[in-house]
């Protein structure tokens, strides 16, 4: 018996096109950014520092991408279920390794089924929000 299971994630193409999308961004912004990809099953499959960018943030870039992918929405959304939720279920969430509700981090999908997640961060929530929201929207045909 073969048994094979498919993370669904951006290509190569595609995550190239984000992270020089969203270092173009940053640029514009004058944020020295993390940015980060992960594909469908939280793996990490593209990362950029640029230079200059602070090194703590790179580690909180990755965990909103990770959140974004595990959740299929924002981490500003997660933020703002989390917020709706009990106690009780917003400290378990929350202490749960690589979960945030750090503003910056975007869900993506690749033909309208979830594909990963992309987290920014370096910048303001607002700036990173910025940058991602730009660097996903790269990946879409005729936007970006």
């Amino acid at each position: 018996m073969n048994a094979a299971v498919t993370i669904s994630g951006p290509a190569l193409p595609a995550i190239e096109l984000m992270l020089s999308s969203a270092c173009a961004r940053a640029g514009v912004l004058g944020v020295k950014a993390n940015i980060a990809i992960v594909d469908g099953g939280g793996n990490l499959a593209g990362f950029i520092r640029m230079p200059g960018a602070f090194l703590s943030s790179a580690d909180l870039a990755i965990d909103k991408a990770y959140t974004a992918a595990s959740f299929s929405m924002s981490t500003r959304g997660f933020g703002i279920l989390l917020a709706g939720s009990s106690r009780a279920v917003r400290e378990g969430l929350l202490r749960r390794p690589r979960l945030t509700e750090v503003p910056g981090g975007v869900a993506l999908e690749l033909d309208g089924q979830a594909a990963g997640g992309l987290g920014v961060s370096g910048g303001s929530e607002e700036q990173d929000e910025d940058i991602a929201a730009y660097a996903s929207a790269a990946m879409t045909p005729g936007r970006g």
